[in-house]
């Protein structure tokens, strides 16, 4: 006999196929009774500690054969359920959606699309918010909720810095957005992933705080996971289940003069007040990499870095002069024009000393896999210069990898070079070769 579509569908306690194991979780997840949620969650709760307890002493088993088919169920907008990976994902368990302080929600039940106005806040607001976390150390906590009333996860860290009414989860969030591409994302936009499957493993989000490199290869990523809220340069779009990242910008969100925390999006020439003395901004941090992909790398020892430095207006001079610029105009202060020709990739590049020999070999080691440094990055983009950058999909970067070894062994091949000498690990030879 058939099923009435009206009739609520019951997991069996012991059925592990995914559309049982999604709807059990699915109940597990919603609130109690006493505020408010379905009586069958209660069941569904202790059904899966049972199911559980089971598989831990029978060792699990496939369903008999013959049983019925379950449905699998939708995929989440976020992306396909995590797959198998030997790669530990962050250890984020997800709480539910609930209430400021823990407090049970009032009023109609959420649906998929939110109505109700939400509360306006800029992207430097933002950023703001979510830098108290990380200034105060907050630690994490699926249980807890902070004195400001959110709940100390990686999803109530966004609910915090959206300024959203209620604490939300992975699961939730994105009714509080519009997707976005990659390349659109700036400063105050979050990068979601949610395991519909299950999700406690692998389901994460982070704010998107701004560019880290020109190829845009890295960003900052604020986010709440243990041990506690932290801001630091990540791989896009996560250090595991990468792909399965999608970019959402808060439907609140309103215009504000300045992108905070990486590469300002606008190529628009941000003031002379950004530069010199004192300053220190997103814009002071571009400049300086601009500089070094147009030949300025040789006058920074440790940057560029988001405080102007003497280092800024002696490569600022450099390319200024390299125009044919003198005087008032080659003084290492950016004005319009020269911000124009840096954004556009346009005018003369800083010309290399007369008679500079290359940099020292740094030596085998920092050329392996699992190592990231400036000479693997160097490496990389002087391959590019002449010519050897076709395995690059995103350009080279600090963390070495196949595509190196490849574009190193292309190099090594054209020198005439066979068998182990043209392994792709760059030795002294062909260090001084390619860096002549």
């Amino acid at each position: 006999m058939p099923v009435p579509v009206f009739e609520e569908y019951e997991p069996a306690a012991d059925c592990p196929c995914p559309g049982c194991a999604r709807r059990r979780r699915e109940l597990v997840l919603r609130r109690a009774v006493r505020a408010g949620g379905h009586p069958a969650a209660h069941g569904a709760r202790r059904a899966l500690v049972l199911f559980t307890a089971a598989g831990v002493v029978l060792g699990g088993g496939a369903p008999a054969a013959g049983g019925a088919a379950h449905p699998a169920g939708p995929l989440h907008p976020a992306g396909p359920a995590g797959r198998d990976t030997d790669e530990p994902g962050p250890e984020t368990p997800q709480g539910g959606t609930t209430g400021l302080h823990g407090f049970p929600l009032t009023g109609p039940a959420t649906g998929s699309v939110v109505t109700a106005p939400l509360p306006t806040i800029t992207r430097t607001g933002i950023i703001e918010r979510a830098k108290r976390w990380v200034a105060e150390k907050v630690p994490y906590s699926m249980e807890k909720y902070w004195t400001d009333g959110y709940r100390q996860d990686c999803s109530g860290y966004v609910s915090m810095a959206w300024k959203l009414p209620a604490n939300e989860w992975t699961g939730s969030l994105h009714r509080y957005g519009t997707k976005i591409a990659w390349a659109d994302l700036q400063p105050g936009d979050i990068l979601l992933f949610h395991n519909p499957d299950n999700p406690t493993k692998g389901s994460h989000v982070t704010i998107f705080g701004g560019w880290t490199d020109q190829r845009r290869t890295h960003y900052i990523a604020y986010e709440q996971t243990k041990p506690h809220a932290r801001r630091q340069a990540t791989p896009l779009a996560y250090w595991t289940n990468s792909d399965r990242y999608v970019g959402y910008r808060y439907l609140g969100v309103v215009a504000d003069d300045l992108s905070v925390g990486g590469d300002p999006p606008s190529s628009a020439f941000p003031g002379a007040r950004r530069f010199g003395p004192g300053a220190a901004n997103a814009h002071v941090t571009r400049l300086g990499r601009m500089l070094v992909e147009r030949g300025g790398a040789r006058f920074y020892d440790k940057g560029p870095g988001f405080a102007w430095s003497e280092a800024d207006r002696r490569a600022t001079a450099a390319f200024q002069r390299a125009q044919g610029w003198r005087g008032a105009e080659a003084n290492g202060l950016p004005g319009p024009h020269t911000w124009r020709l840096l954004t556009t990739g346009r005018g003369r590049d800083i010309p290399p000393v007369a008679g500079q020999s290359p940099p020292p070999y740094p030596g085998r080691g920092h050329f392996r896999p699992g190592q990231a440094n400036q000479h693997v990055e160097a490496l990389g983009r002087q391959l590019v210069r002449r010519g050897y950058g076709k395995h690059y999909r995103t350009g080279p970067n600090r963390r070495w990898s196949e595509a190196d070894r490849r574009n190193v062994q292309d190099f090594q091949r054209a020198q005439g070079w066979r068998g182990g000498a043209a392994n792709g690990y760059p030795g002294p030879e062909t260090w001084r070769r390619l860096f002549r």
